[in-house]
């Protein structure tokens, strides 16, 4: 078999075999394909598309290029989410109690974030002592108890896939939907989950801008799923606008803890009760969406949610004391106001920009090699369909410099205030299952 083939076979518009897909998969990974035709193929993909076996191929394809997560020997099917990413993004933190609280094991690997705020395994560092690495039988045996853990990615998980994203970053290859589908759903499925919900993002502030682009990419991913024997599941969600109030990793814990007692900002709760609900039927703990929305409803209230995140904090090192006194996490220095320049209703919030506004203070990483500063980031005190007077708050920014006029400057100019109301964004634009 020939690379020169493969690639000929993908420009003229053909499908690829499931043992081409794996040759070159298994070449490039092992570096006896060079990268000059590795680019080549993506280019030819990235124009003639794949088919939904292609698809699944090479997602599979990719799981085999390195290590895989066993997690047979914890209880139940093993449910994961992920997010296509976003601005105050905080649905891990709430998420994962409240489905444990159902019964639905969350045996979760995260990483650490780089753009506007930190990954999940940053917000938890947040809290005093609260750690990640757990050895395989310590976080078996917690998910076994508490139905929850969280642990640091592992370092050989889909090499091909860590190559392939390097090489489409620097060919003009990376929004290619078969491309960015495969990618997600080979980690996945690599660190062991037996069924996947999807929470893709659209808008200002998101990866997909049109709620066509990530339509097209959630259908790919769900049927990626199920095509490999994961029941999948998606919703395509908003983020036109920060999602709640908070950005910045104490300040999301914080939120997250209000979340849990039922107290918190609206959009994040109705996303999460609507992720949590997929999450409990593809769990096989409810038969309905309606029925699974019940149960989280029900955790949120009798306030076992809220004790599950406390044990799980404690089960892996740290102070659970914070879910009763947040003045326990990191506090910055210095608060600052961001007043309203006239009366009228938010009609606009540039959900990129704010997130870079939360970045300047320190919130998030530039490069890897930033340092995140934990206790800084933004509040919302309105959001878009709001009404505000003139010098009323808009946003309290959490700071450890005095010098914060640049996040003011760029607080006041994309959070837009008009006279006329315009229509609140769609929070969740469709659902999508197999």
């Amino acid at each position: 078999m020939r690379m020169i083939d493969i690639i000929e076979k993908k420009r003229d518009g053909h499908s690829l075999t499931k043992t081409e897909i794996e040759f070159f998969i298994q070449g490039y990974t092992n570096n006896t394909i060079p990268d000059y035709q590795v680019s080549a193929l993506l280019m030819a993909i990235f124009f003639q598309d794949m088919n939904d076996e292609e698809r699944a191929n090479l997602t599979i394809a990719m799981v085999n290029s390195g290590e895989q997560i066993d997690l047979s020997a914890i209880e139940g099917i093993k449910v994961d989410k992920h997010s296509t990413g976003g601005v105050g993004d905080t649905t891990t933190l709430v998420l994962g109690p409240l489905v444990a609280a159902c019964g639905v094991p969350v045996a979760k690997m995260s990483g650490r974030g780089l753009g506007h705020t930190g990954g999940t395994i940053d917000k938890l560092e947040a809290i005093e002592g609260f750690h990640v690495e757990l050895t395989p039988q310590q976080f078996e045996k917690q998910v076994n108890e508490l139905k929850l853990a969280v642990i640091g990615q592992s370092g050989n998980l889909t090499p091909a896939d860590k190559k392939l994203y390097a090489l489409r970053d620097v060919t003009g290859t990376v929004n290619s939907i078969p491309l960015i589908a495969s990618s997600i759903m080979s980690k996945k499925i690599a660190a062991g989950a037996g069924a996947i919900v999807l929470d893709v993002k659209t808008g200002e502030g998101a990866f997909m801008k049109t709620t066509e682009d990530a339509r097209e990419l959630a259908k790919a991913m769900v049927r990626i799923g199920n095509n490999v024997g994961r029941k999948t599941m998606a919703i395509i969600s908003d983020m036109s606008q920060p999602l709640g109030n908070a950005i910045g990793n104490a300040l999301e814990v914080v939120e997250a803890i209000e979340t849990l007692k039922g107290k918190g900002p609206k959009d994040l709760t109705e996303l999460c009760l609507t992720l949590g609900s997929q999450m409990v039927v593809v769990g096989e703990k409810a038969e309905t969406l309606e029925e699974a929305r019940e149960m989280l409803l029900k955790v949120i209230e009798d306030g076992s949610a809220l004790d599950i995140f406390k044990k799980f904090i404690k089960g892996q090192g740290g102070n659970d004391a914070i879910v009763d006194d947040v003045s326990l996490l990191p506090q910055a220095k210095y608060t600052y106001s961001v007043p309203a320049k006239q009366d009228g209703y938010i009609t606009f919030m540039e959900a990129d920009e704010i997130g870079t506004a939360a970045m300047l203070l320190g919130a998030g990483r530039a490069t890897k090699e930033s340092e995140i500063d934990l206790a800084v980031g933004i509040v919302l005190q309105k959001k878009v369909g709001d009404f505000v007077k003139k010098g009323e708050s808009l946003a309290t920014v959490y700071a450890n410099k005095e010098e914060v006029q640049e996040v003011l400057d760029k607080l006041t100019a994309f959070i837009e205030i008009e006279e006329t109301k315009k229509e609140v964004p769609t929070l969740i634009y469709e659902i999508i299952t197999a």
